[in-house]
């Protein structure tokens, strides 16, 4: 009896030590809330109440500035958008595209971002490019889409 018992003890252990290698997946809100290099983006998404649209069924893409493109933005525009938050969700809009595009998928040319306007995407062998910014980090895979680090805080176009 106490053979059965220790058996299927060993069992459960097993199992569950079985579904903890393999992490569940994570939707892009909860990427970018876990990854150091972008908890400037990720402080911004949920500033600008974007969180359950990361958290929503998708998919996206999502070109995602690191900090260290953000510190490159001027101060004052940072200030600016912190004081306007339709225009903090345009900016950061601009830098979401509907559909799942894998860095191997980008074809030259323009996408529409759910901001409204074109960002100009080029690959060129396993460099991407979006607009003037580099992608660093590729295809980091979330279960409602993708997500790649880009150098550059993209701004969108002004419109009259």
């Amino acid at each position: 009896m106490m053979n059965r018992r220790a058996l299927a003890l060993a069992t459960v252990v097993t199992l569950l030590a079985g579904c903890a290698t393999q992490p569940a997946p994570t939707t892009l809100a909860d990427t970018l809330a876990t990854s150091p290099a972008l908890s400037t983006l990720h402080g911004l998404v949920v500033k600008a109440g974007l969180q359950d649209t990361l958290k929503g069924p998708g998919p996206y893409t999502v070109f995602a500035p690191n900090n260290e493109a953000f510190k490159a933005v001027p101060a004052k525009t940072m200030d600016q958008l912190a004081k306007d938050p339709a225009r903090l969700q345009a900016v950061l809009k601009y830098h979401l595209v509907p559909g799942q595009l894998a860095a191997a998928n980008v074809k030259n040319g323009p996408v529409k971002t759910l901001e409204g306007a074109n960002l100009t995407l080029a690959r060129s062998g396993a460099f991407v490019t979006v607009e003037e910014a580099m992608v660093v980090t590729a295809d980091i895979k979330a279960a409602n889409g993708v997500a790649h680090i880009v150098d550059r805080v993209l701004i969108p176009p002004v419109r009259n």
